[in-house]
């Protein structure tokens, strides 16, 4: 992943913020079982980690650069009808298919920008188990946009059907 200088900067201030947060509760667990700079340099590698996977996943979801830029230029022509994701019908019968604690985890994220930390809240669910179930969602969602209909093994399909 290509960093620009201000994604460096916001790295390094949500860095920061993260080692001031809870009154320096980060430094306070600090065990003298490595080095001091072993410790930050581990802290900041975690935080790093975790921002840009948040980043890439949010980047899932979002249309590319071209994409936008293609769907003003559609916008400026006669308006048709749109196929895919961003039709909101089609997000709502993709998100009922996902089990009622996935789809509202997915909900608060994606579609409310909650942090982890909101979620956990909200959820009553541990900080380290938001991550793993958006990403199991996530496949899930994958799975059933990307799948063709499946015709069982010895069964011909009815006249008019593929």
């Amino acid at each position: 992943m290509v960093l620009r200088p201000e994604d460096t900067e916001d790295l390094a201030a949500e860095i920061l913020l993260q080692i001031v947060q809870g009154d320096y509760s980060i430094l306070r667990q600090f065990r003298n079982q490595s080095s001091l700079a072993t410790y930050l340099t581990v802290i900041a590698r975690r935080i790093c980690v975790h921002e840009l996977a948040r980043r890439a996943s949010a980047r899932e979801l979002e249309p590319s650069h071209e994409e936008r830029a293609k769907a003003e230029a559609d916008h400026d022509e006669a308006p048709k009808p749109r196929l895919g994701l961003e039709n909101l019908e089609e997000v709502e019968k993709l998100l009922s298919k996902l089990p009622s604690r996935e789809r509202e985890i997915v909900r608060l994220y994606y579609l409310e920008g909650r942090s982890y930390e909101e979620i956990s809240t909200a959820m009553h669910a541990p900080v380290n188990s938001i991550g793993p179930i958006l990403s199991r969602a996530r496949k899930k969602l994958r799975k059933d946009v990307k799948s063709p209909p499946r015709v069982q093994r010895g069964v011909q399909p009815k006249a008019g059907e593929k």
